[in-house]
């Protein structure tokens, strides 16, 4: 899979994490045909993303992807005018979008439990606890494991793009950013 991409298929413990349920729950809805479903050749089952943001919208479950405000969007970048500048170019959308800025790894970890975003738009090059750190942890824990992380970075290098995938980013981004580029990663065209 292209880790550039918005991830396609979800497993049932990233499926439960986004619906806030139990991985068992997730599996029983698939069994009684409420959550549609597909298996792998090896037998694992695999949830289509869209398939679980409608059976989300139709049965009012609240998700991390899509609060009833609109999508949760945590930037983190210790460049405070470039910080700045994504808050305005996503609210400035239109599109129902929240967001809250953090400018180290430190203040990341508290935003991610306080604020809950959907996505994570994180800095590789800041000071202290640096963005491959702030990704593995996201990765790591089962309560953020379903936050997207997006790579922004100044140093675009093929070696920082390896690491940062390897992490858990789905996308890394060079600055100067891109908009258009920017924005599909994001898949807001999506949104309502």
């Amino acid at each position: 899979m292209d880790h550039s991409e918005k991830k396609q298929y979800l497993t049932p413990y990233e499926t439960a994490n986004l619906l806030m349920v139990s991985p068992v729950t997730v599996r029983v809805w698939a069994q009684k045909g409420l959550l549609r479903s597909v298996s792998t050749p090896g037998g694992h089952r695999r949830f289509l993303r869209e398939d679980v943001e409608r059976f989300a919208q139709q049965n009012a479950v609240p998700s991390p992807l899509r609060e009833a405000d609109g999508l949760r969007v945590l930037i983190v970048d210790d460049d405070r005018q470039f910080a700045v500048y994504l808050r305005e170019l996503l609210e400035g959308l239109g599109k129902g979008i929240s967001t809250a800025l953090a400018h180290d790894g430190f203040g990341a970890g508290c935003q991610i439990h306080t604020f809950k975003p959907g996505i994570v738009l994180l800095d590789l090059m800041m000071p202290g606890l640096d963005g491959f750190r702030v990704c593995r942890q996201i990765k790591q824990e089962p309560a953020t494991v379903a936050i997207r992380v997006i790579a922004i970075t100044g140093y675009p290098s093929p070696e920082h793009m390896r690491r940062i995938r390897e992490d858990g980013a789905e996308a890394c981004l060079g600055k100067p950013l891109d908009r258009e580029a920017f924005l599909a990663v994001l898949g807001l065209e999506a949104l309502p």
